[in-house]
């Protein structure tokens, strides 16, 4: 038996945590994948037959779920905890590109991509999918899919290849400090260049020794002693101006970068009281 829960989605994936209490040594009936998957292990261990080839799975070896691949499973240790990651049609043709069809579907997971797994549960509590989440789920699956498939056939996929690095950075930083559309998501803001996430993810840590997450915040995090500078005294509507998914996260990210709290920047940029009549707000301290 199995039951999941979804940790949280983003642009085109959503993530989930499968538990399964199966406790059986034979093979179970055929199952046919629906979608893209990337299932990663997080406890136990069991068995999968794919394409007629039969793999222990467990921490040390993730696998690919295709859609119309015909799959079934055993668990002779018992029970399992699994995440998996489920990837739209579009989003797999932008990550995959040319690739083809896997030549295989497990995948080794050394201690850097079980890091990179890691990053991307503690990335589901960020409060940020569009972002945060993503970037930490880009070179996940850039690494599980380099195991297991074929470079992209020469042109494919790499949408953009005369583009310096530094070019990519200057078009990326123009579009979020212009308030662009597509700068509201890392997926569309890669469209809108013409690159792929993946590359626009990594140009910013390259060029400016900082991720596109940590960049876009930084410049929200500015916007937000601006405003706090001014006098602003509602951090609720300062958070939904500016984008953040809440007061609580708008206040650790201030935090994460200015070393303060909301409140505490209120005193030192000179607007330690609020406004008569304004009362003060919970968790602003």
């Amino acid at each position: 038996m199995r039951s999941g829960v979804r940790l949280a989605s983003g642009p085109g994936f959503v993530v989930h945590a499968v538990t399964c209490v199966d406790d059986h040594r034979g093979w179970s009936p055929v199952e046919v994948g629906s979608a893209h998957q990337l299932v990663l292990p997080r406890r136990g261990r069991f068995r999968r037959m794919a394409d007629g080839r039969g793999a222990l799975v467990d921490r040390a070896m993730a696998y690919l779920s295709l859609p119309g691949q015909e799959e079934r499973f055993a668990h002779p240790a018992g029970g399992d905890v699994c995440t998996v990651l489920r990837l739209s049609p579009r989003l797999w043709e932008v990550l995959a590109g040319d690739r083809g069809r896997p030549a295989r579907s497990t995948v080794y997971v050394d201690a850097r991509l079980d890091l990179a797994h890691r990053r991307l549960l503690a990335a589901t509590r960020s409060g940020d999918p569009a972002y945060e989440l993503t970037e930490a789920l880009l070179p996940l699956l850039a690494a599980s899919l380099s195991r297991v498939a074929p470079p992209p056939a020469a042109g494919g996929g790499s949408r953009g290849p005369g583009r310096t690095a530094g070019a990519v950075v200057d078009a990326a930083r123009e579009a979020i400090a212009s308030d662009h559309e597509a700068a509201g998501g890392l997926m569309t803001l890669a469209e809108l260049l013409s690159v792929s996430p993946y590359r626009l993810s990594r140009a910013f840590t390259s060029e400016l020794g900082v991720s596109l997450t940590h960049y876009r915040n930084r410049v929200r995090v500015g916007r937000a002693l601006d405003r706090l500078e001014a006098g602003e005294q509602s951090l609720a509507r300062l958070a939904a101006d500016l984008g953040f998914a809440d007061q609580a996260h708008l206040t650790r990210t201030i935090r994460r970068h200015a070393g303060h709290t909301p409140a505490a920047l209120r005193r030192l940029l000179g607007h330690a009281g609020a406004r008569p009549g304004t009362p003060p707000e919970a968790g602003s301290a």
